[in-house]
Formats: C-alpha cells, sequence, structure tokens
C-alpha cells in the first residue's frame, strides 16, 4: 500500500449485509478490495484501499448500505496508513494462495 493511499474498513455482522457493503462501496468510489476477514460471531471485515477522499466516500456509502440489510458493527478509515500496515494485504494474498504467511 502506498503512503499517500487510505484504508477504509467496514465491519459488519452477516454476510449478505457485507456484500451489499462492499458493492455500494466499489460503486460510490474508485477504491480497490483488499480482503476480506471473517471472524467468530458472523462478523465479516471488508478492507478497502484508495486515495483519502475516494476511501472516506466508500466507506460512508458501504457502512449506510450494509446497515439498511444487516447489522453494522463499525467503520473507520485510516488516512495515511503507517510502514508495515501493507503487510496485512500479503498476509491475506498468502493465506488465500495456500502458502505460509
Amino acid at each position: 500500500m502506498a503512503d499517500n493511499e487510505a484504508l477504509g474498513m467496514i465491519e459488519m455482522r452477516g454476510f449478505i449485509g457485507a456484500v451489499e457493503a462492499a458493492d455500494a462501496a466499489l460503486k460510490a468510489a474508485e477504491v480497490e478490495i483488499i480482503s476480506t476477514q471473517k471472524a467468530d460471531a458472523g462478523l465479516v471485515t471488508v478492507l478497502l484501499r484508495g486515495d483519502v477522499a475516494s476511501v472516506k466516500a466508500a466507506v460512508e456509502a458501504g457502512a449506510a448500505a450494509g446497515k439498511r440489510v444487516g447489522e453494522l458493527v463499525s467503520s473507520h478509515v485510516i488516512a495515511r496508513t503507517g510502514p508495515g500496515i501493507s503487510s496485512l494485504e500479503t498476509v491475506q494474498a498468502k493465506k488465500k494462495s495456500g502458502r505460509k504467511a
């Protein structure tokens, strides 16, 4: 993740709300989904990246859309990520491919 990129997170309880949130976020602004995280109790977090303004718009739209069909747990934007945050992306790519992180 580049220094000027933002990280957006939308956490939903349930898969349907997470899909709705991701769809709305992608339609609202020029952002990319880095990954989705699944946790216990049906929590699904969608991680987005892009420029700060786009990520803010995408997270706002995604959270609102997800809330209409599911339970929004939390949403947050980190405007400029610190060094090492891109390791999240690397770990997720390795997990999906079956390689050790």
